[in-house]
């Protein structure tokens, strides 16, 4: 299984930006797409998760700014990510979560900057 995060950038805050993860999972629907971000010094921490069937759960911090969703007929899941703050900037991860039989993967990561 494979997972490639992309669209990760410098943005100022307010600004607007959308991460992009292709996953090799099959069959995709039955996964639990998510992304999760680090700050430097900080415990990863869940951002966003969606469900096979489009169940959306996001944190606290981020509910009302960011929008996960995802293409099944593509493999792909997205976080688009509006009015950026500077304690959003961190390495967003995208992961793959499966429950029966149970398998856990994750991307590389892409580096999201917020400049005050």
């Amino acid at each position: 299984v494979q997972l490639q995060a992309s669209g990760g950038g410098l943005v100022q805050a307010g600004g607007s930006l959308r991460l992009s993860c292709l996953a090799s999972t099959s069959p995709f629907r039955m996964y639990v797409l998510g992304w999760y971000r680090q700050a430097p010094g900080k415990q990863r921490e869940s951002v966003a998760t969606i469900t096979g069937t489009g169940s959306t759960n996001y944190a606290d911090s981020v509910k009302g700014r960011f929008t996960i969703s995802r293409d099944n007929a593509k493999n792909m899941v997205y976080l688009q990510m509006n009015s950026l703050k500077p304690e959003d900037a961190a390495v967003y991860y995208c992961n793959a979560v499966r429950y029966n039989p149970y398998g856990a993967y994750w991307g590389q990561g892409t580096l999201v900057t917020v400049s005050s």
